[in-house]
C-alpha cells in the first residue's frame, strides 16, 4: 500500500505477554528467529519483515510462533544490524533520522541474502512475505518471481506508488488507501484490503491488550493472514 514516512507512532505501543518457542540463529551473520511448524516442514515458509522494533522484540516473537502454529515455517530477521528502535522511546526521537541508515540499499541486502539461504540452503518452495509497519515497504518490493510468492502487509509504512505497481491510521491515510485500490484495480493480481476502526498505527503488532476493540483488531489482522496465505501460498 502507498503510505507515508515513519513517524514517532511507529516505536510505541505495549509489550504482549508470552514465552517464544523458536530460536535465534546466525543466517550468513545475520541473526535470525526461527521457528518450524508442527511437521518441521520447511517448503511452506513466511518471511517476517518487522517494524522497527525489530526482531528481538517479544510481540514480533509471538507472532511468529503463531504463523507456525498455522503449519508455516517463520524466518525473521535482523534487518537492523542490532540497531533496532526501542519501544515508546521519548518524543524527541528523530526517527527519520535514525532511518537514513536504514534505507533499501542496507535493507535490501539483508533480505536477499535470507531469501538466498531459504531457497537454497532451507528447501523452501513457496515463501510469503509479512510486513508490519517498516517491513511493509519490503513485501511490497520482493513480491516479483523468485522473490516472494505472497504478500501482507499491515498499517505499511514509505511504501512508494512504483513500488506498489512493481507487485505482479494515519500513515496509512484515506488518500493512500485510495491510492493503494486505485493501483492494485489496474494489476492482474488479488488483493485484499482490510479496515479496522477504533485502532493506531502499528496495531497489529503493538496495540494494547488490554482494549477489547484493539484485541480484536489484531486477533482479526492475523486471522486475515492466515487466510490469505492458505489459499494463495500453501501447496
Amino acid at each position: 500500500m502507498t503510505s507515508s514516512n515513519l513517524s514517532h507512532c511507529c516505536s510505541t505501543g505495549f509489550l504482549h505477554e508470552g514465552k517464544a518457542k523458536g530460536e535465534v540463529k546466525n543466517i550468513a551473520n545475520i541473526s535470525t528467529y526461527l521457528i518450524y511448524p508442527p511437521d518441521q516442514s520447511t517448503q511452506n515458509a513466511i518471511l517476517i519483515l518487522t517494524d522497527v522494533i525489530g526482531h528481538g522484540f517479544i510481540n514480533a516473537r509471538l507472532i511468529a510462533d503463531q504463523f507456525a502454529s498455522k503449519g508455516y515455517f517463520v524466518v525473521m530477521p535482523d534487518l537492523f544490524n542490532g540497531d533496532s528502535v526501542p519501544l515508546n522511546r521519548p518524543p524527541g526521537f528523530q526517527i527519520m533520522n535514525w532511518v537514513q541508515n536504514h534505507l533499501p540499499l542496507q535493507t535490501d541486502r539483508i533480505i536477499d541474502v535470507v531469501l538466498k539461504e531459504m531457497r537454497v540452503k532451507m528447501g523452501c518452495e513457496q515463501i510469503g512475505g509479512v510486513g508490519y509497519c517498516y517491513g511493509g515497504k519490503y513485501v511490497c518490493r520482493y513480491l516479483k518471481k523468485g522473490m516472494l510468492d505472497v504478500g501482507f502487509m499491515a498499517h505499511p509504512t514509505m511504501v512508494e506508488a512504483d513500488e506498489l505497481r512493481g507487485v505482479r491510521d494515519f500513515v496509512f491515510s484515506k488518500e493512500k488507501r485510495r491510492e493503494s485500490e486505485d493501483i492494485l484495480d489496474k494489476l492482474d493480481v488479488p488483493y485484499q484490503i482490510n479496515l479496522f476502526s477504533d485502532v493506531e498505527h502499528g496495531f497489529a503488532v503493538r496495540c494494547d491488550m488490554e482494549k477489547p476493540r484493539q484485541r480484536f483488531a489484531k486477533e482479526q489482522a492475523f486471522a486475515h493472514a492466515v487466510a490469505w496465505f492458505d489459499q494463495y501460498l500453501k501447496k
